[in-house]
């Protein structure tokens, strides 16, 4: 039933400030492409919704770095570099950094303190001169022309404020700023069902001893407390694994679904705030089997982060979609700016399932194409993250943190060479951009060889 409409009156919004680069959102993505393009000499403003970054990485809990390693016929390379090394050698030195961790068997994710997180975050882009806009909601846009967005428009305390940029970059991972402009874009599969979201948290008082090797034998204990009828669980596949300190372990556990079966949608607030409440009632659900564990008998949840772990809404329509074809036959592009080497992960009904590139046979990791920074119809947009142009397969691998921070310092980049060139992003030389990025030591391509080491 349709919604009464309130006429709101016409009112001049306050110009909080004019840049030549904007970007909204300050996750992964938003992170590389506000230094990147900092660095390159651009005027910078990262706004975040938050009091911190980190996006996913903290706001939901995360906790784990994904996608910065692939394993290139068998073994285990790190190919994501650039403003990614500085930010997590920011990290370490604060002493909240775990050493990779092997996942499946197959692939390495890397650990970290969300604390140190969000502290290295605020130094990497203060030492950049970024400014920042915390505790600001994206709202809307005006467009200049059909496509050209002339001012954002953001939510404060202080009320409604524009913000005016030569360039945008959309690292809000739903696709918010794209859609206002107008952008395409598509939501889930081809019946629209996206990747379930999860409610992550934090466990501390473990004892590391007890504990072992714990999450090796949590699956077959859900099946035979599901077996006895004393515990239900969302879905199969639980995380659990240890923090940099073994007393503390992150848990992702759960999985938020509608009353019809499918994902709880992050772009509709009446599901979000149902997700929300039901995702605490799932992680509670959860620790209560883990008190039965092995280790785990004095544990008690240290942290519920500030929303639920959210992995796909929009995903904007660029010049290229990634998908799934080419995340298994890791494929190569004329204008590679980065790479994924993390697998398809597909939050399925009641399950996690991952494929991956045949192993040792493949390379382990497919490039990502500049085309799929760059949204149809939109002259000075760029977007980054989550919500680049990938199809719902393809989304599935290339969401994670490592693909993100590639996308992001290429779009920062880029926007910089449009600027310096006086042209729209669609039409800068990619090879100059290509240069650009090895020279930070970002760009992992066919003529460049994979980094020895971790």
């Amino acid at each position: 039933m349709p919604a009464k409409i309130i006429t709101e009156p016409a009112r001049q919004i306050p110009l909080y400030g004019e840049y030549e680069v904007a970007v909204l959102g300050g996750g992964p993505a938003g992170i590389a492409a506000a230094v990147a393009a900092a660095r390159a000499g651009r005027r910078t403003l990262l706004i975040e919704r938050y009091g911190f970054l980190g996006g996913m990485g903290t706001a939901a809990g995360v906790t784990n770095f994904c996608g910065l390693h692939a394993n290139v016929h068998g073994e285990m390379h790190r190919v994501v570099q650039g403003i990614a090394s500085d930010l997590l050698a920011r990290i370490d030195r604060l002493d909240g950094l775990n050493a990779p961790h092997l996942i499946l068997g197959k692939i390495f994710a890397q650990a970290y303190d969300t604390a140190a997180y969000k502290i290295a975050a605020d130094d990497l882009l203060t030492s950049h001169k970024v400014d920042i806009l915390f505790h600001a909601l994206g709202a809307g846009v005006v467009m200049q022309d059909e496509t050209r967005i002339n001012v954002l428009m953001v939510e404060t305390k202080a009320g409604r404020q524009a913000v005016r940029a030569g360039i945008f970059i959309d690292c809000s991972g739903d696709g918010d700023l794209a859609a206002w402009a107008g952008a395409p874009f598509e939501v889930g599969d081809d019946a629209g069902s996206m990747l379930y979201p999860s409610m992550m948290f934090r466990l501390n008082g473990i004892d590391p001893e007890k504990a072992g090797d714990a999450w090796r034998t949590i699956p077959a204990l859900m099946e035979k407390a599901e077996a006895a009828g004393t515990h239900r669980f969302p879905r199969k596949t639980a995380i659990v694994r240890p923090q940099r300190s073994a007393i503390e372990w992150r848990v992702n556990f759960t999985q938020l679904a509608r009353e019809d079966g499918t994902a709880v949608s992050g772009i509709d607030p009446d599901q979000m705030t149902r997700g929300e409440i039901e995702g605490r009632r799932q992680a509670l659900q959860a620790f209560e089997f883990l008190r039965t564990v092995p280790g785990f008998e004095k544990s008690y949840i240290v942290d519920l982060p500030p929303q639920l772990g959210i992995r796909e809404t929009r995903r904007v329509i660029g010049g290229y979609m990634l998908s799934g074809e080419d995340v298994l036959g890791c494929a190569s592009f004329d204008d590679s700016i980065g790479v994924n080497g993390w697998p398809m992960e597909q939050h399925v009904a009641g399950d996690v399932t991952f494929t991956f590139p045949p192993i040792p046979e493949s390379r382990g990791f497919n490039e990502l194409p500049y085309r799929m920074l760059v949204p149809e119809g939109i002259d000075n947009l760029l977007m980054a993250g989550r919500c680049a142009s990938m199809t719902h397969e393809g989304q599935s691998a290339a969401r994670v943190s490592g693909a993100c921070f590639a996308m992001g310092e290429a779009a920062g980049a880029a926007a910089a060479l449009a600027l310096s060139g006086n042209t729209i992003p669609r039409d800068i030389a990619v090879e100059k951009l290509q240069q650009g990025l090895k020279q930070q030591g970002a760009f992992i391509g066919r003529d460049q060889s994979v980094p020895e080491g971790l």
